[in-house]
């Protein structure tokens, strides 16, 4: 009973905080140009329970400034960008944890985790780069999602250039294999009402802000170098993807 009133308070939290934090921020001049093309609902549940959500934004930059963030040291900071921009949309009371073998996503402090990860899993080549956090536990997961098939990815790939000073990249961030403890111990509508519309509205302003191209600096310092390539393995090979090039 306590974890549904921990779930249910921390989520209407962050939903009362997100709006007026997202509308008061002031922003700097942006670098980049980067648009959402990723539909608001786009989020699915198979008959299982297994929810899987895809938001992306097409970023178009100077090629210059592409070329310079192409390292795996950059990759490590984007991770941490995402988990910085979180913490700032609750005004702090959603806190990122950080131990060697894990991150644990937590309402203030220990021992309230919503979401524990394994620490994460990098893939990079000169055309796309990958972080991945593996699902382990936390009380937004049901028994069924823990230590599964479930994590949260970003992943950023280069795309057909604009010109020769102008380049583009798709950034995308996915929720795959994740079975919330809110749609199975509550109720799916709540769940959609709360859990997963501040994820699409936190991870839109994360896509909305690198614009900026305000990479936060990383805690773990895994990749301290930044043309440390060698270390990081390459992604799976695949069909290079074109650009929406749509809202």
């Amino acid at each position: 009973m306590l974890d549904v009133v921990l779930v249910i308070a921390a989520t209407a939290v962050a939903a009362l905080v997100l709006f007026a934090v997202i509308r008061r921020r002031a922003r700097p001049h942006p670098i980049a140009r980067s648009v959402v093309v990723s539909a608001r609902d786009h989020t699915t549940m198979d008959a299982a329970g297994a929810v899987r959500s895809v938001q992306a934004a097409e970023l178009t930059l100077p090629a210059a400034a592409l070329a310079e963030i192409w390292t795996p040291m950059h990759l490590e900071r984007l991770a941490r960008t995402y988990w910085r921009h979180l913490s700032r949309c609750t005004l702090g009371m959603i806190r990122v944890l950080y131990d060697e073998d894990e991150r644990a996503v937590v309402f203030l402090t220990r021992p309230f985790v919503l979401l524990r990860f394994h620490a994460p899993e990098y893939e990079m080549d000169s055309g796309c780069g990958v972080v991945r956090w593996r699902i382990a536990s936390g009380v937004l997961v049901s028994r069924a999602g823990q230590d599964g098939e479930g994590h949260l990815q970003i992943e950023v790939e280069r795309c057909a250039p604009v010109d020769e000073a102008t380049a583009r990249a798709l950034v995308e961030v996915e929720v795959a294999n994740f079975y919330p403890a809110l749609a199975s111990s509550i109720a799916r509508w709540f769940y959609d009402a709360t859990q997963s519309r501040i994820h699409v509205i936190v991870t839109h302003g994360f896509l909305r802000s690198l614009a900026r191209l305000d990479l936060a600096q990383s805690v773990a310092g895994r990749y301290a170098a930044p043309d440390d390539v060698d270390s990081v393995p390459d992604p799976p090979a695949r069909a290079p993807r074109e650009a929406s090039g749509t809202a």
